[in-house]
């Protein structure tokens, strides 16, 4: 009898953690069936910029003025990189478009005259 005690404790704990990684993946935190509560309440924004300077407009990535191995980009992390832009004298302007990604679903997003517009 005791032998079978050992198998019955660990099935019994390999099913206890497999319900509970289950449960919570389904949990409805976001959105979409298989969601994880970590990014279900992330924000970041996928947009195109335009910089202008001189009257030349070339394409922006602000992606590329992030910390190495940041990937995800609030509308107020993109503020402050367009009004870096913008004050350090590299573009007159900044605009562009696109989304917000959030818990709350996918808005519109604009970067008119240098200002993030939700």
């Amino acid at each position: 009898m005791p032998d079978a005690v050992l198998p019955a404790a660990q099935l019994t704990v390999t099913a206890s953690l497999v319900a509970w990684m289950v449960i919570g993946f389904t949990r409805k935190s976001g959105r979409g069936w298989m969601s994880y509560p970590l990014f279900s309440r992330a924000t970041f924004v996928i947009i195109d910029l335009t910089g202008t300077k001189d009257g030349r407009t070339e394409p922006v990535n602000p992606y590329a003025f992030l910390s190495p191995g940041t990937f995800l980009l609030p509308p107020p992390q993109l503020q402050a990189v367009v009004t870096h832009l913008v004050s350090s004298g590299r573009y007159d302007r900044i605009d562009g478009h696109g989304r917000c990604l959030s818990v709350r679903g996918e808005q519109p997003i604009e970067v008119r005259d240098s200002r993030v517009v939700l």
